[in-house]
């Protein structure tokens, strides 16, 4: 299934994408793509329902709604850096012996299509394609990786934008880098685990003004998703609907000579495969 949220900011109604003009509304029977829902089984409640009434024609056309992220806002969302070896060699950093863990302010979630706005005294800001990790039930202490498949929910496009300044030149701290307002796009659907035949088999893209400047491959990750779930269930627990973004490809603006940053009047254009496409205008500080 494809889980989509539509409709203005903080009133999205919760549908499941039939194809690209054809969606079930299944906001009748779910509040939201939250935590009660995925905590309580819900993808397994409505995959019959979304089976029946599209089966009948009981369908809906989309018409231009904005569409917000697939999910509510998570109880948290978490980061693992230098996911990829080829990106990783682009910083001039190590490969890490484990995952590089830090957290991102949920309240940075926004749709894939929404502004996003560089924040005050920035002078470094950036872009990061990833694939985006939702959990399904409330996860802790795994016993082994395989578990972790269960507790996957699905995968969802964000845009893990980032100021370097921030993150690097301010006590080394990457949340104050990561969590400015608008920094997590993500969508435009969550894809459960079913409809991805190898989810270290996405090719992955993000393009700056047209110019081509993220082209890359989940195959190239260093821990892959399951490992990732079961490392981060060994140090805390893991919520139903969080949100792990899990490292992004080369390409980003920090890695070029001299480096380039996102300004105002930009325009950034992202996809996945099987995951879609985003687009965002990049805006000035309030």
């Amino acid at each position: 299934m494809f889980l989509m949220r539509i409709g203005a900011p903080g009133v999205e109604k919760p549908v499941v994408r039939i194809s690209d003009e054809t969606y079930v509304d299944v906001s009748d029977t779910v509040a939201d793509f939250d935590e009660a829902f995925f905590g309580s089984g819900g993808l397994d409640r409505i995959r019959s329902l979304v089976t029946e009434r599209a089966a009948v024609g009981q369908v809906s056309r989309f018409a231009g709604e904005r569409i917000g992220a697939p999910i509510a806002r998570p109880h948290q969302i978490l980061c693992i850096g230098l996911n990829y070896r080829d990106h990783a060699a682009e910083t001039g950093q190590a490969v890490p012996d484990e995952p590089i863990l830090f957290t991102k302010s949920p309240n940075t979630l926004i749709g894939p299509h929404d502004d996003v706005r560089i924040p005050r005294g920035s002078t470094k800001p950036d872009w990061e394609v990833e694939l985006g990790i939702v959990i399904g039930k409330r996860t802790g202490y795994l016993d082994s990786v395989e578990e972790a498949r269960d507790a996957i929910a699905g995968y969802v496009l964000v845009n893990d934008v980032s100021e370097r300044a921030f993150q690097m030149e301010r006590g080394g701290q990457w949340a104050k880098g990561k969590s400015a307002e608008t920094f997590n796009p993500a969508g435009p659907w969550l894809a459960t685990p079913d409809e991805i035949d190898d989810v270290l088999a996405l090719g992955m893209w993000l393009d700056v003004n047209g110019v081509r400047r993220q082209d890359g491959n989940t195959k190239t990750m260093i821990f892959d998703p399951c490992f990732i779930v079961h490392y981060l269930s060994q140090f805390l627990v893991l919520e139903p609907g969080d949100l792990i973004n899990t490292g992004t490809p080369p390409g980003v603006g920090m890695g070029f000579t001299p480096p380039v940053w996102l300004q105002p009047g930009d325009v950034m254009e992202l996809g996945a495969d099987v995951l879609g496409t985003q687009r965002q205008n990049v805006l000035g500080p309030r």
